[in-house]
């Protein structure tokens, strides 16, 4: 700082502090050094430390979602055409008014079940809004409030938005990246990756009940069944373990004889069971985030924070694109915590 011939002060500047606003290009003069700072008239956050996205393994992330899209299309065509091999010749031998009532039931969810992985798989995840950035006469105050500018698609990102190192793409209200439809889940598609999972966990729990159903018609029957039902009925509660573990290995010996139609009826049942309970899961998840009005990113973030969404049903028709109307008569979780508090 020196004085001048005037005895005003100057101060010299250190041009290593002055910087330029990404968002609307004016020249920002800091007082000190900051990798991260905002600019006091567009809201825009620079990063002068970006952290480098990782490219390497582009292709190879790209060839593993390809592989996983394959293996779920192959499973599913694999439930519907052996469930319809194994299970509908016996159901239709059972009374032909069930059978055309099981091949109504089983064609809807498998059409439903496909087109909504069709539409998650190859519709768009969500593309950012086009925003105006670089001008100071363009950018009005606070336009680009808390944007980032996303280096790998060289365009501003907003809070919202999350750039995908998979898809190499800015997605959003991105919620997560799903390998198993090779495609990200964000504001495009969230509601056919959550009706997609409705209708497979539906299927897979249908098909896992035809086909105990269908064997129970295709065992051989058991020997011995009325004493079976005697023990059942004279049996104490010690015992009851006793008579229900001699039934089980009179099922498995019979099904040492099982055709290879009963075969993949064991198979498909142990396998949509499985599936079943892991879809379970994840759509309970999903529901329980939307609830909340948040995504799986943004819970991620919000951990260990005090930030708490409103937890409200409002949320859920929200989503789902209910009327607004029916929002009005359904409490938030605030709500009951402050009646229960009075």
């Amino acid at each position: 700082m020196e004085e001048s011939s005037q005895g005003c002060f100057v101060t010299n500047i250190n041009e290593e502090y002055e910087t330029i606003c990404w968002g609307c290009g004016l020249n920002l003069v800091l007082p000190s050094y900051a990798p991260v700072f905002k600019c006091g008239w567009c809201g825009a956050i620079t990063n002068q430390n970006p952290v480098r996205v990782e490219t390497r393994n582009f292709g190879l992330r790209r060839f593993r979602d390809r592989c996983f899209v394959v293996i779920l299309a192959v499973f599913m065509l694999f439930v519907i055409c052996g469930g319809i091999w194994a299970a509908f010749p016996v159901v239709f031998s059972i009374s032909l008014a069930c059978g055309i009532f099981h091949s109504v039931v089983a064609v809807s969810l498998a059409i439903s079940t496909l087109s909504t992985f069709i539409l998650v798989a190859f519709k768009c995840a969500g593309k950012p809004i086009d925003i105006v950035y670089g001008t100071h006469p363009g950018v009005g105050s606070g336009a680009l409030n808390n944007y980032t500018f996303c280096h790998p698609c060289s365009k501003p990102k907003s809070p919202r938005t999350h750039h995908c190192r998979t898809c190499g793409m800015c997605v959003l209200d991105m919620d997560h990246h799903c390998p198993f439809i090779g495609n990200c889940v964000g504001a495009g598609n969230h509601k056919n990756f959550i009706a997609f999972l409705i209708s497979a966990v539906i299927s897979t729990i249908y098909a896992a009940v035809m086909c105990v159903y269908t064997l129970i018609h295709i065992l051989p029957p058991l020997g011995n069944q009325a004493a079976y039902a005697s023990d059942i009925a004279h049996a104490n509660s010690l015992s009851v373990l006793r008579v229900v573990k001699n039934i089980t290995l009179a099922y498995i010996a019979n099904a040492l004889f099982i055709s290879v139609r009963g075969l993949v009826l064991v198979y498909l049942f142990v396998a949509s069971f499985s599936v079943a309970i892991g879809l379970s899961v994840l759509l309970w998840q999903q529901l329980s985030y939307i609830y909340e009005g948040k995504t799986y990113l943004s819970h991620l973030s919000s951990q260990g924070s005090e930030e708490d969404g409103e937890k409200s049903c409002g949320n859920l028709l929200k989503f789902f694109g209910c009327p607004l109307l029916i929002e009005r008569y359904l409490p938030t979780i605030r709500n009951l915590r402050k009646r229960h508090k009075t």
